[in-house]
């Protein structure tokens, strides 16, 4: 029999179905949001120990190391001497807003082994057609730098094949020492003495580990949640407390 006019409505439950929806909403907002908490927590692990690697002090480049990962970003020493004639340019590489080049230049240890070293960022010049010069120091030299280990994965334009000439899209020591001929250690020396060449930028700085971008998104999928949970608790109860104060009316 239908309610009469003026009658209030009769209490009912929750439907299911928003219930169960509104439920699996805020879990799985909990679950994303604890993941990428988790995942914050790791990157800040990882900065540290890559402020503490860097905060080291310097030593000499050692010999017969088989894993160079736990060495990345330590400052080290070299004593030996630039090959200019197989300095390379690292392209579309930016330097307070001005796009540049990176000049890597192999340089031959004492003990005979050879290195690839970042000398630092040159601008570019006015056309492309003209390339910047930017010559090392001649003669037996130290070297002090940071220790960096480039990456093997990346996206390039073209065949895929070495590049012959001296500008080279990415820095990659293997490639390098199949176009050139040259062993050369599996990682980079970046230069952080002005004595590897004063006309060059020698600004390397420490790469960043997106530790904001995850407290960011963590927060945002926790809000989620919190407004889920509090939606389905606003469309359920209100009209139960506005039926209630009706009724006491």
């Amino acid at each position: 029999m239908p309610a009469m006019q003026g009658e209030p409505a009769r209490a009912t439950r929750p439907a299911w179905v928003p219930t169960v929806a509104a439920l699996v909403t805020v879990v799985l907002c909990i679950v994303a949001g604890n993941w990428q908490h988790r995942r914050m927590q790791e990157k800040e692990a990882l900065q540290q120990k890559i402020a503490q690697a860097a905060a080291m002090p310097p030593v000499a480049l050692p010999s017969d190391v088989d894993d160079w990962e736990p060495w990345r970003f330590r400052h080290v020493t070299a004593t030996g001497e630039y090959d200019a004639k197989r300095q390379i340019l690292i392209d579309n590489k930016v330097h307070a807003g001005r796009v540049g080049f990176d000049v890597v230049t192999p340089f031959r240890l004492n003990d005979g082994r050879a290195v690839l070293v970042d000398r630092g960022w040159v601008a570019a010049g006015p056309s492309r057609a003209t390339l910047p010069r930017s010559s090392p120091p001649e003669g037996t030299v130290a070297v002090s730098g940071r220790v960096d280990i480039p990456p093997r994965h990346y996206f390039e334009l073209g065949n895929g094949k070495a590049p012959s000439g001296v500008l080279w899209e990415h820095l990659d020591p293997g490639r390098y020492a199949k176009a050139t001929g040259m062993p050369v250690l599996p990682i980079v020396i970046d230069a952080t003495d002005a004595r590897s060449g004063a006309e060059l930028a020698h600004d390397f700085p420490l790469p960043d580990t997106g530790i904001d971008r995850h407290l960011s998104y963590m927060v945002q999928w926790y809000t989620f949640a919190a407004m889920a949970a509090g939606l389905w608790a606003w469309f359920t109860f209100r009209p139960r407390i506005r039926r209630r104060i009706h009724a006491t009316h």
